[in-house]
């Protein structure tokens, strides 16, 4: 559920039942793993309610992402749009330290702690995976948490000092705020959370890096691309399959983190 300033990153649509434990299971592949289409299934309920709640159920119910996050573990279909990306891109690989930021309920983070392998034993290939959210979110084996709002003075501090070396190689950002149903509006709190969150990510990664940011279709973000296409040698617009077709959101995916102005990436 999205909350106020910088909440989860997956909304109530995005939820699942499904919760995964350990992370034995690979996810480099992206898509859905072993779904095939089923018969399209109708909400059978007593309780009576709205056209609107009825429709949202009945994709629920239809949604193949929904239901392969069920049976896979995941805690949100979101998973399945990290996994895409990361099968165009590589940019989780064992070893790395990442930060999630908005992570309720905790899918992206599930993924990232499976490709980067954090939770297995001391080891040379052994990553990091550090996730922050204004919600509570369940443990997740590999994963450090903290219940925190990003926007808050002191999150980027606490997050830098929980990496190892005080650095990061991959910033993720699926972060959304609270809609006040004024589309404009909507558009532009999102865009002041990518942007904060690109400021923190040219802060913390390593020569190399790469960032990964949700925005919406709507105009407002070329100060943000325009910083990052300084930053990074390669930058590019996603909508991976997993994000739905009637969605306006896209994601922003910057590899080769080469430094800002005047300050070189160490």
């Amino acid at each position: 559920m999205p909350a106020p300033g910088a909440g989860g990153g997956r909304g109530a649509g995005e939820m699942t039942a499904g919760r995964r434990g350990g992370t034995s299971g690979g996810t480099s592949g992206g898509g859905i793993s072993g779904g095939r289409r089923l018969p399209r299934q109708r909400l059978r309920s007593a309780k009576p309610r709205s056209q609107s709640s009825r429709a949202w159920l009945e994709r629920q119910l239809n949604d193949p992402y929904v239901a392969a996050a069920r049976r896979e573990g995941y805690r949100s279909r979101a998973a399945y749009k990290l996994t895409e990306i990361d099968a165009r891109f590589h940019i989780l690989r064992p070893g790395r330290r990442v930060v999630d930021l908005g992570a309720a309920p905790g899918g992206w983070a599930q993924v990232a702690a499976e490709a980067v392998r954090s939770a297995e034993g001391p080891g040379s290939q052994v990553g990091q995976v550090v996730a922050i959210d204004l919600l509570p979110v369940e443990p997740i084996p590999g994963v450090e948490l903290i219940q925190l709002d990003f926007m808050d003075p002191a999150a980027p501090d606490r997050l830098r000092h929980m990496l190892r070396g005080h650095r990061a190689d991959v910033v993720l950002s699926d972060m959304a705020a609270q809609g006040t149903g004024h589309t404009r509006t909507d558009h532009l709190r999102i865009v002041g959370l990518a942007e904060a969150a690109a400021e923190f990510a040219c802060e913390v990664l390593e020569a190399g890096g790469a960032f990964v940011c949700k925005v919406f279709q709507g105009g407002s973000e070329r100060a943000l691309l325009d910083v990052l296409k300084r930053a990074f040698a390669t930058v590019k617009h996603v909508k991976p399959p997993a994000s739905r077709v009637e969605s306006a959101e896209m994601y922003v995916v910057a590899t080769g983190f080469r430094g800002v102005e005047g300050k070189a990436p160490r």
